[in-house]
This record gives C-alpha cells, structure tokens and sequence, in this order.
C-alpha cells in the first residue's frame, strides 16, 4: 500500500512538472505555427502585467507564443514591486475604461487594491493554462538576432547558458524597452524632449507594515480636514501633513502622504517613500537606492509611530524586492503621443485602447512637491505609438512606448500598458494571418478596423467619443499649448492655468526666464522685474529679451508687433501701462517670443 501511494505520488509530480506547475517550468505549447522556420509566432519579453497581458492575448488569438521573464515570478511592479494600489483609468463619472483582459485581472484579484500572493498566483495560471503560451522565468535577455532592420529573434540567458529563440513578431514589454533599444529604436531619456534629460523623477520603495489599527485610520481620514484623503475598507490615502513634516536623514530622500493597501493577512503596503539620484537603468544604483530606503527606514517608523494616528503599534515587516521607477527611456514611434492629445481628449482613428489618468510628474531631489500638468476625461492610445521606428516585427508596449514624456506622465500606468498588450496579441494575430508587417498596418484602415472589432469581441472599449474643456475656449489658450508642451505651465487636477489672476514679479520672472531656457540660446535671465508689475514694464521686458533697444512704451509695441511677438489680440485685452495685466496676456507674450527665438 506504502509503495503503491508513492508511485501515485511520483506519477502526480510528473505531470505537474510537465505541464509547469511548481517549479516555474514551461507551459505545453501548441503544436502549430503560421509560419515555418521559426520557434514561434510570437514572443513576449518582460513578464510585468503588460507582457503577461500580451501573452495571453496572443495565445487567446492563435498564435505560438513565448513569455521571457527573467524574476521567478511574473508580474513585475505589482508582485516585486508590491505597488498594489492600482492607478485606475476612469473617465469622469467614474466608469473603467480599460476593460478586457485588464478587467478580467481587476475582477479576479478583488479590486483596485488586492493581495500580492493573490496576484503572483493569478498572473502564473493566466499564462499556463493558455494552451498556446509557453512560460520561461529566470530567463534574462541578452541580445536581439537581427536580419538587418528586422528583428528575428533574441538571445536568452537561460540555466546559465545562452538560448536563441526565433519568431515571426517580437513584442517589448520591458520596463525600460531594453530590446527596441538594443535593435536600434530611436528613443529620448527622461525629459530630454523637453531639454530636461538629466530630470531624474524620484522613484519609490514600498515597504510593508503590521500592526496598523484600520479603524483608527479610516475613522481618522474620514474626518481629517486635510484634502484629498479618504479610506475604503481596503484602501486609505492621507497623511499628507504628516508626511511631508519628516525631516529625512539622507538629503535625497523624502516622504509624501501614504498611499495605503491592505493585504489578506491584515498587513499594509505604503507608497510613500520618494528617493532621489537613482539611476533607473543602472542595476547597481537601483540596488543603493534600495539599500538606502531601507536605511532611512529605520528612522521612518518611529516617526510614524508618533504622528499617524493609527499607526502607533506598527512594525516594519519588509520592503518590495524592485523599486516603483516611473520613467527611463522613450522609445520614438510612428506617432509619439503628446500632452495635448491626453489633455484636449482627442480620440485616434486607429485607437486600440481608451484610457485615462492625471498627467503626474513626480519631483525631482530640487523640488518639494511633484505637479499635475492636467487631468484628461478620456484619451485614446493609437496603435502607431506602439510601432517603433527603424524596427521591423516589432511592438514595445507599456511605460517606455511612443509618448512624450510629459504624456508619459499619464500613459505611464500600468492599466494603459495591459490594455496595449491584449492589442498587441490581437494585432499580431492579423499581422500573421494576413501577411502584413505592423509598419504596413498603420496605413490601412481595413486592417486597423478589424483589429478594433477583434478588440470590441474580447471586451475592450473603444467606442469614437468626443470631449470639449470649457478652458480650451480660453482667448489665452494657445499660450497654454506653448508653454505647457515645455513643461512650464500646470493646470493640476481642475485643469486651470489660472489665466485670469493678477501677474505677479515672480511668475513673470519664473515663467520668462525658464521658457527662454528652452530656447537653446544664451539668454540674460530676468531678475529686475519691478514689482508690482504693469502693463508697461511687462512690455519692457519683452522688448529686452526680445533685443529691441528702442525706448518708449509704444514704441516698444511698435517693434514688438512687428515681430509678431504681440498682436491686436493681446493689446484688446490689456489695459492702461500701469495697470497688472492678467497672467494670460504675458503667457501669449512669453508663448509668441519662444516662437520667435526658436523659429
């Protein structure tokens, strides 16, 4: 009876080591290809939730397909990570509109905050049970195989030896578009588009904590008379005074207000923690960084312990394994998506998902606060800004995808990046089935079309829209488009730029002296703007940067009109030469000279 349970034993472990269980083995693949002399039809690199969404969605579709990730569990952010507090894509009134396989995740998990095992377990049966996904973990990329500008393949480090893997369509869902990068995609860095590449947003640690008294918390935040706080019975968000008050040890650290999530168990995850002068493509500054969090933390928690209520019997339990990085490289696709597209709402024809989310740029070691350049209602992803230039079979899906990265301070999260990659499985489908290369398909209505019905079938909502911003009607708004393109007006999460307030010394000055900085020219900053300041020397002081030496209030907007940096428009709403003007006439001054020193 003793030998015969081990045989059933042994014959048990067999099949689960076969079909990938438990060691994090392959899934069984299908049988079958669409085209031959290759591995498979489709390969997926990175396993965060964009490329685990990408792989099943390709599987779903037909096709052979690979998923590389080189953790020893998929998810990335959301399980490494811990950043488990999910940033949603709703529209005003609240509806999600990432559905698909997105929602299929969202329903399994329980919700905008969920459990990290829950997830870990979630995102490793999602492949396996697909019949035509093959898993691989613990397996690194190493190098893209290239037949000139099409890549073939790619190079793997796997059990310690290099593997080469071939197929018809390479799908980059790395964090950083490592592969699109190695094949030679075009791509900017941080804020490089901007002039800001050295801009390093502070990345975040999330770490964990036992022993909070929920209660206490949420009866707190619901009371608190501090904006911008509130807690569900899973989530809270607050502390924002607390937060910011702690007075770190290391100078190239802060702490913010919590972002808090609950865990089965009754612990907690905290995004919180910002750190500065990490490098987010350097594994060796990526692993000081955390080091450092972890050092800083021996600090935080008796502070916290004393000034969140709530919190005053908690223990650290531990920290994430990967650190929350919201921005490194930008690939350069058929289309980069700007922040006028998120910001105006535009739709695209050849949408495959829409999506929405505050343009959030985090701060940088400089600054005290991040900013919101604006908050859309809804924008769509259109499919050429997953077509990276120079590359052939080719799509990088996720963070680092075609978007400038000011967009990218919207498109960036998470929920954006799974909705492209159930389309990128679906795009692959027909690019195969029809013999059509991604780059033709930008083209073709008919093909982009019947990827859209595909879509619809399996879920997604991509239905045309069209929504107006009352401030778009705005007399000063194509000042706006100027100067918030360079990154140098915010209009936060009501989208107002404050147009119609008094100018003040100080915003003249900041608002001149950082858009000339743009320019590329050597421009003498600002710094004697009387104050307050008056129509007449608001005028002065664009004649001046401007280089006209003429004196004279008129005729200073003689030459100034002449060289089209003011205009009738700007003059109808200004008013007597010692009167303020309104901050909306010197953005178009300040938009129109930009123009003319760039041009």
């Amino acid at each position: 009876m003793k030998n015969r349970t081990w045989i059933v034993v042994l014959l048990l472990c067999l099949i689960a080591l076969f079909c990938g269980y438990g060691c994090g083995k392959d899934a069984k693949p299908s049988d079958s290809t669409i085209e031959s002399g290759v591995d498979y039809d489709v390969i997926v690199v990175g396993g965060d939730p964009e490329g685990v969404c990408a792989a099943v969605s390709s599987a779903r579709n037909g096709l052979k397909t690979l998923l590389i990730e080189d953790d020893a569990v998929l998810g990335g952010l959301m399980t490494l990570g811990k950043l488990n507090f999910i940033d949603i894509c709703e529209d005003r009134q609240g509806n999600i509109l990432t559905q698909g396989l997105f929602m299929e995740f969202y329903d399994a998990v329980g919700g905008t905050a969920f459990d990290v095992e829950v997830a870990k377990r979630f995102f490793y049966d999602w492949v396996i049970n697909e019949e035509n996904a093959t898993l691989k973990l613990n397996t690194a990329f190493v190098e893209p195989v290239m037949d000139g500008d099409t890549i073939v393949g790619i190079v793997v480090e796997e059990n310690g030896e290099q593997v080469t893997y071939t197929a018809s369509r390479i799908i980059d869902a790395t964090v950083d578009a490592d592969v699109a990068a190695a094949a030679g995609a075009p791509y900017t860095v941080a804020g490089e588009d901007i002039g800001m590449k050295d801009r390093q947003m502070g990345v975040t640690l999330v770490f964990e904590l036992s022993g909070v008294n929920w209660d206490a918390v949420v009866t707190h935040l619901e009371n608190d008379d501090n904006t911008g706080t509130g807690a569900t019975d899973k989530t809270a968000w607050g502390y924002t005074r607390e937060g910011y008050a702690y007075e770190p040890k290391d100078s190239l650290m802060r702490l913010r207000g919590f972002n808090v999530a609950r865990q089965d168990n009754g612990n907690v995850l905290i995004n919180a923690l910002i750190i500065f002068g990490v490098d987010p493509m350097s594994a060796e500054s990526k692993a000081n960084g955390i080091v450092r969090a972890q050092k800083e933390l021996e600090y935080i928690l008796p502070y916290v312990r004393e000034n969140f209520i709530g919190f005053e019997d908690v223990e650290l339990v531990g920290t994430a394994e990967q650190l929350y990085i919201r921005e490194s490289r930008h690939i350069i696709g058929e289309y980069q998506l700007t922040i006028d597209d998120v910001l105006e709402n535009r739709d695209q024809w050849d949408k495959i998902a829409i999506v929405a989310y505050p343009a959030d740029i985090q701060p940088t070691a400089g600054q005290t606060y991040g900013t919101v350049i604006g908050s859309p209602d809804r924008y769509a992803i259109p499919f050429r800004s997953i077509v990276p230039l120079k590359v052939e079979n080719m799509l990088v899906i996720g963070r680092s995808a075609s978007y400038t990265s000011l967009a990218a301070g919207s498109a960036r999260v998470i929920p954006v990046g799974m909705a492209e990659g159930e389309a990128a499985g679906v795009v692959s489908a027909y690019s195969l089935e029809n013999t059509i290369s991604y780059r033709d398909m930008i083209v073709d209505e008919a093909a982009i079309s019947s990827v859209q019905q595909s879509l619809k079938q399996q879920g997604a909502y991509l239905d045309d829209f069209e929504v107006h911003e009352a401030y778009m009607d705005h007399w000063a708004y194509p000042a706006v488009k100027v100067l918030r393109g360079l990154g140098l007006m915010d209009g936060g999460y009501s989208n107002d730029y404050g147009l119609d307030k008094l100018l003040t010394n100080g915003r003249l000055q900041n608002l001149l002296n950082n858009t000339m900085s743009k320019t590329g020219k050597e421009i003498e900053k600002v710094l004697d703007v009387p104050s307050p300041v008056t129509n007449k020397s608001l005028i002065a002081v664009a004649a001046r940067v401007a280089g006209v030496t003429i004196e004279g209030y008129d005729n200073q907007i003689a030459a100034l009109m002449d060289l089209g940096i003011l205009t009738d428009n700007i003059l109808q709403h200004m008013g007597a030469e010692n009167e303020t003007p309104m901050v909306a006439e010197a953005a178009m001054i300040i938009a129109n000279l930009y123009t003319f020193m760039v041009q």
